[in-house]
């Protein structure tokens, strides 16, 4: 019996020995860590870490509603402030439970993980923080070597020293991939629940935390059993952390996971050529770069009209109504002004594919005016001389002096009444109609539309768009 029990003591007593060599092994190991620290935490550099919110300007129409958004980065960034709390205690749950208790790193999870990882034979726990994980992806490559892994450790301390708890979970949020080819929270909500992050639930929180871990192995379109096993191991993280209740953790057990696939924002790249437009007046007027205005979060209140501007470019998409081109589109441009505020209610720059800032030949076109001035210089002003739209007009051969013009097909009619004549844009009524209203009634009416005018334009040939003005000129 002695000798048994000797023996179980002797065993005992290497096991206790053996233990308190690891632990003091590992500590020696931190203290030289901490020293590490010391020296080359002076060199760290964290200027790359980008801190601000990269957010999508937006245009809103003359009703005050959403237009459209522009935006540079494939990732829209969220506000700490719109995520729940549901969204933030599930990922620190989950990835780091002392993340407000640590200063960067874990020396308590990376010895628990130590021991775990030594119990098991394998790794099967990590002890990266999510400000560790955060310093990875937004500082360092994806190698896996011992010189990355001190880097790691040194960076993620000097960002909690710059940085306050709020400011690194918006950073990682903002910047961590969620699968599926989501980039950022927002994203992920809208990929797999088609909401706003300020809308997640418990449950839906809790599914996307689990995520982060291995995104493609646990996606819910393809793995949902995998998926939900992940949640239901996150959520019972929560109410062991008491981050939620007994209660919330059973109804968001039991809660059903709902995909809907909302990826992208429908508003977002909406009305392209009005909002070139808008982005190069916002430039050139107010002076703020395309990089500013592109993640700057600017809202911009606009005079669109979301009915006409829909109309003028499902017109512009539709060939039939242009002529064929030999080689290439017949080009073309479009601007609807409301007469009494001068508001611009739709533009359209030209036909096929778009190009972002590119060539708008809605405002940049250089041209003499053309027919486009008959209803400012003609139609107008005899209508505010008491003509009505149903009044007749001559339409016929005439020569006014040495100035002969011609309709374009050579196609006369005697008489058309006024509306007919500005429905087909008709050269002689025109004409004919200045010659009986006065010139300078039209030239009047051309000044307070804006534009400017030579002395050489006083002739019948205003009526027909023909300026001498040299910004008109190609």
């Amino acid at each position: 019996m002695s000798k048994l029990f000797f023996s179980g003591l002797k065993e005992n007593w290497k096991k206790w020995h053996m233990n308190q060599v690891m632990v003091l092994s590992f500590s020696i190991l931190i203290l030289g860590l901490l020293g590490m620290f010391y020296f080359f935490s002076k060199d760290a550099d964290i200027s790359a870490l980008k801190t601000e919110l990269s957010q999508p300007s937006i245009f809103y129409d003359v009703n005050g509603k959403v237009a459209s958004k522009i935006s540079g980065n494939k990732n829209e960034g969220v506000s700490i402030k719109q995520v729940p709390k549901s969204m933030k205690h599930a990922v620190v749950a989950i990835e780091d439970h002392r993340f407000y208790e640590h200063n960067g790193v874990d020396y308590i999870g990376i010895m628990r993980a130590f021991f775990r990882n030594l119990k098991a034979g394998s790794v099967v726990e990590g002890g990266s923080t999510i400000t560790q994980q955060l310093t990875k992806n937004a500082l360092l490559t994806s190698k896996k070597t011992y010189k990355r892994k001190f880097d790691e450790i040194f960076l993620a301390r000097e960002i909690e020293k710059e940085y306050t708890k709020d400011d690194i979970l918006q950073m990682y949020f903002n910047q961590i991939y969620f699968g599926e080819g989501a980039w950022g929270l927002k994203n992920a909500a809208l990929k797999y629940f088609g909401k706003d992050v300020k809308d997640l639930s418990v449950s839906e929180s809790a599914l996307l935390a689990g995520l982060i871990k291995a995104p493609s192995a646990l996606d819910p379109y393809d793995h949902m059993k995998k998926a939900v096993k992940r949640r239901d191991l996150v959520l019972k993280e929560m109410k062991m952390q008491k981050f939620i209740s007994e209660k919330q953790y059973e109804q968001a057990k039991s809660e059903k996971v709902v995909l809907h696939d909302k990826e992208g924002d429908p508003f977002r790249g909406k009305y392209p050529y009005y909002v070139d437009q808008v982005l190069e007046e916002a430039i050139k007027k107010y002076g703020l770069s395309q990089d500013e205005v592109l993640t700057g979060g600017y809202q911009i209140y606009t005079e669109l009209d979301p009915n006409m501007q829909t109309a003028v470019e499902s017109t512009y998409q539709n060939d039939s109504l242009f002529p064929q081109g030999s080689d290439q589109l017949v080009q073309s441009g479009a601007v609807l002004i409301d007469p009494h505020t001068g508001g611009v209610r739709a533009l359209v720059g030209g036909r096929g594919e778009h190009v972002f800032r590119g060539y708008n030949r809605a405002s940049q076109l250089r041209a003499q005016p053309g027919s486009s001035l008959k209803p400012i210089a003609v139609y107008a002003p005899a209508l505010e001389q008491g003509w009505n739209i149903t009044d007749m007009l001559k339409d016929e051969p005439m020569k006014f002096g040495s100035y002969e013009p011609s309709n374009y097909n050579h196609q006369y009619a005697g008489e058309v009444p006024m509306y007919d004549a500005v429905k087909d844009s008709k050269n002689l009524p025109a004409v004919w109609l200045l010659n009986e209203i006065g010139i300078q009634k039209g030239l009047d009416s051309i000044k307070r539309f804006g534009i400017p005018l030579e002395k050489g334009d006083r002739s019948l040939s205003v009526a027909l768009g023909g300026l001498l003005k040299k910004e008109y000129l190609q």
